[in-house]
């Protein structure tokens, strides 16, 4: 029996946010509220005025496009790596999210700061780049800089959320672990199992994520009472969702909440997440807490998530630092 239709989504249900004023340097406590709000009640949101030009966008978008019908072979030139850079091949397994050893029906582009490979860090590395699309390198990291600068500014906007300041957070994104994907999905027209849709039943792992994605459906978020609900991309916007570090830091008060992708939409779907991570050793457990239990740092517990997830990029275990 093919997975039953989400609902189409009340856009009052997810809010929507101008952020226009955490961009410029302010916060007003109406914004700051709604941002609670939404970050406490649904754990997604929508934001507009974000500060990224749509040329930006469309010229991602185009050199992604031109990226994945390249022939699998050439794709395969870049596959993905232990530093998780590079290609994800369609149909990846997983051992992560509510659907254990499923097939993600997606294809992904993976790419984060350029570092040097080291010991001590196996997650940092320079990124892989394919031969051509030769405007895509130009494309992404231009991309980068851009959401980078809306990650800031939403990062001062959850610190007063939070009530630590705007500058409270600053300390755990020193030398942070973000990281940039493109997602290819090919269409679904009756999936049977979550094993085997575009993206499996999960919630994120870092601190919160930004996506793009193009017109159309396919993003749903399961609500509190276990509802799944479709998430529709709305013009000039960008999805926001909190991540399990997020909600770990505050001690549940921020939700990070269950999604999925399936693509129903009779066409080929792209989605630009960049997942915003702290540093490596940014300390994992609430933050009122820090004083009694330091808690695990980021980087093994983002090696260890990453190791389960993705297999197919054969990352090594954590080994803690000497």
């Amino acid at each position: 029996m093919a997975i039953p239709l989400s609902r189409r989504l009340d856009f009052s249900e997810i809010p929507q946010l101008d952020v226009s004023e955490l961009l410029s340097g302010g916060g007003s406590d109406a914004l700051i509220a709604a941002l609670e709000r939404a970050c406490t009640d649904v754990g997604f949101f929508y934001v507009h005025n974000h500060g990224v030009v749509p040329e930006l966008i469309s010229a991602l978008r185009h050199e992604a496009s031109r990226f994945f019908t390249l022939p699998m072979a050439q794709k395969m030139e870049i596959a993905i790596n232990p530093q998780l850079r590079g290609y994800l091949p369609l149909d990846y397994a997983s051992y992560e999210g509510e659907a254990r050893a499923a097939k993600s029906h997606q294809e992904g582009f993976w790419i984060s700061y350029e570092r040097p490979l080291s010991p001590a860090h196996p997650l940092d590395g320079p990124n892989l780049w394919p031969d051509e699309p030769q405007e895509l390198k130009a494309a992404m990291l231009t991309y980068f800089q851009a959401v980078e600068r809306l990650s800031q500014a939403l990062q001062r906007g959850f610190a007063m959320a939070l009530g630590v300041g705007e500058h409270g957070l600053d300390a755990y994104f020193q030398d942070p672990m973000s990281m940039l994907k493109l997602n290819h999905y090919p269409p679904q027209d009756a999936p049977e199992s979550v094993k085997h849709i575009g993206v499996v039943p999960h919630s994120d792992s870092g601190a919160f994520t930004i996506l793009w994605q193009d017109e159309g459906d396919g993003l749903e978020i399961q609500n509190k009472s276990g509802e799944w609900i479709g998430a529709p991309s709305i013009p000039d916007t960008f999805v926001i969702n909190i991540g399990n570090v997020m909600q770990i830091w505050t001690d549940g008060r921020f939700s990070s909440t269950p999604h999925r992708v399936i693509n129903r939409g009779g066409r080929d779907r792209y989605s630009i997440p960049f997942f915003v991570n702290p540093g490596p050793t940014a300390p994992i457990a609430p933050l009122d807490q820090l004083d009694v239990d330091s808690g695990e740092p980021f980087a093994k517990y983002i090696q260890d998530r990453w190791r389960r997830t993705f297999p197919v990029a054969q990352i090594p275990e954590y080994i803690t630092p000497l």
